[in-house]
């Protein structure tokens, strides 16, 4: 062994790594921007107090690139032939070249600002104005993460004297630079209430607003931008199908079907409706590794059933679930079918007309928008067979004091002042995820669940819950939950937030599902394309220092 404690192979590995990502570009093409430094940051970064180390200690080498090497976790000789000095810079150089070469076909990262091709939906003749950071039109070369990263700029945040590492996107995603910039664009130069006015600002909010949900209206491939109610998030468009649909179409001895699966979002209000109509909940159980059990759910279908509404990705365990025969077979009972697709549309493309579901949910604030704007979708026919559940201005046709007449959807269910500049930062968020392409944002999250998966279930205790036909199936989309053998969860969190790496432990609003594994709470790290293997790496770093160690009950 050296002074340093490394065997000389690893010494070797490690002193490489260090000198080749330290330097600028890394031997990598000058297009497509810095190559990351050694411990994780860019070098617009400020250099952390002291580097991440490894299990003993070991200043390891942080890739974090889809197919890169796998970082250092023994410090054992690796083997007698190791290749020499020569050989090893010759590897890391062609490993750059391999992921920063441009990919055939995928046009180049464009630099500077051009205007929004938006149509006007006010009366006013339309002003186009410049976009200030308008989204991507693509990414050169390989998936870059590192490029992708220099889009938020929490991501050069320190924690505890490190540089923060985000795996807490289950709860809320990060937002890039083009949201934010478009959120200080509209309150600069557009902020006004929509519809009503007859001056300029009010058309350019208008504008904004509306073309926000043409954009979402594409993002779902809706029919039309009729069936795109904006709502605060997922759990307000729940509620809404509930007091608006279900007080008018559930009695009693009806039943409404949920699944294990289930945020507490989509329980809750229908529980309470339930009690309210004289109805009953019924549950789809799902199976020892967190799939539902189909054959079990369509059983529960028959002619009592008038809902079933479940979640397209579970928030506690990743759990993909099968939402189109889902749909297919409570529609072939004659129920309505509503799908939470909260933690969904972050991970997976959503066509839902192929879906066919009668509403789809979803939150801003899991797909990198900001917080407090979300979207129900519905079926145009059925929305106007809905009675609103809140009333105020902008959703009437004409109000006398003996009748009010309500516009069509969207508006009936949109009541007084909206959160415009939020539903304007969702329409620059769906651009930007759009300009990366979903299929390779699945792809890439895909590859860092696997990786995530297979190191984490090498440390001694730790019991994954829910995990499909294992680390590589796609019947499970960026949420690992686990417990640590003689720790809290909390107590876990903590440690990796002294580290500086974010994570959520509690029961996740999902308190059913982690009982049906015999826990109150777990750690769930989840992930998004701005992830690296690098981050995961940090996190098997303190939860192999933990599993070493014995501190308490999991509770």
């Amino acid at each position: 062994m050296t002074t340093s404690g490394l065997s000389p192979d690893v010494e070797l590995l490690t002193r490489l790594a260090n000198e080749f990502f330290q330097q600028t570009g890394g031997g990598a093409s000058s297009t497509q921007g810095p190559a990351p430094t050694l411990y994780g940051g860019w070098p617009d970064a400020p250099a952390p107090a002291s580097p991440p180390t490894h299990g003993n200690d070991v200043p390891f080498p942080q890739f974090g690139l889809s197919g890169g090497f796998e970082p250092l976790h023994d410090v054992e000789p690796l083997s007698a032939d190791l290749p020499g000095e020569a050989e090893l810079r010759a590897l890391y150089q062609a490993f750059a070249d391999e992921f920063s070469a441009p990919e055939p076909g995928v046009p180049q990262r464009p630099s500077g600002l051009v205007p929004p091709a938006s149509p006007s939906f006010y009366f006013l003749e339309h002003v186009e104005v410049v976009d200030p950071q308008p989204a991507q039109q693509g990414l050169a070369g390989s998936f870059d993460v590192g490029q992708i990263r220099q889009d938020f700029p929490v991501l050069n945040e320190r924690v505890n004297g490190r540089p923060l590492i985000w795996l807490d996107n289950a709860a809320t995603t990060q937002k890039p630079r083009c949201v934010i910039d478009r959120l200080k664009y509209f309150y600069e130069h557009e902020n006004s209430n929509i519809h009503r006015a007859a001056h300029e600002l009010a058309a350019r909010a208008t504008d904004a607003y509306e073309g926000a949900r043409e954009k979402v209206r594409g993002f779902l491939n809706a029919r039309s931008t009729n069936e795109i109610v904006f709502v605060r998030g997922a759990t307000e468009a729940i509620n809404l199908v509930s007091q608006a649909w279900g007080r008018q179409n559930i009695g009693k001895d009806d039943e409404i079907i949920v699944s294990w699966l289930e945020h507490h979002a989509n329980i809750v209000p229908w529980q309470q409706l339930a009690a309210e109509k004289g109805a009953r909940l019924r549950v789809i159980p799902v199976d020892d590794s967190g799939q539902l059990q189909f054959a079990e759910y369509v059983k529960l279908l028959g002619p009592k059933t008038k809902l079933v509404s479940f979640t397209q990705v579970s928030n506690a365990l990743g759990t993909v679930t099968p939402a189109k025969q889902v749909v297919e077979a409570a529609h072939a009972v004659g129920a309505k079918v509503l799908v939470d697709g909260a933690q969904a549309v972050s991970h997976l493309a959503v066509d839902v007309q192929a879906l066919n579901a009668d509403w789809y949910v979803f939150s801003g604030h899991k797909v990198f928008a900001p917080t407090g704007i979300g979207v129900l979708y519905g079926k145009e026919a059925l929305l106007n067979e809905m009675q609103p559940w809140q009333g105020g201005g902008n959703m009437i046709q004409d109000v006398t004091f003996e009748r009010t007449v309500y516009h069509p959807a969207p508006a009936r269910f949109e009541a007084g002042t909206g959160n415009i500049a939020d539903a304007v930062g969702l329409g620059a968020a769906i651009d930007y995820v759009l300009s990366i392409g979903r299929d390779r944002i699945a792809a890439y999250e895909h590859h860092l669940l696997s990786y995530a998966t297979r190191h984490l279930a090498e440390i001694p205790g730790v019991r994954i819950l829910g995990n499909p036909h294992g680390a590589t199936s796609h019947d499970k989309a960026g949420v690992l939950s686990f417990v640590l053998a003689g720790h809290r969860t909390e107590d876990v969190g903590a440690a990796l937030n002294r580290e500086g790496i974010a994570v959520r432990s509690g029961h996740h609003c999902a308190q059913p599902i982690l009982r049906r594994f015999g826990v109150e709470s777990s750690v769930r790290p989840s992930f998004a394309f701005y992830n690296t293997c690098a981050d995961i790496d940090a996190l098997i770093t303190v939860l192999v220092r933990l599993a070493a160690t014995k501190k308490g009950e999991i509770t």
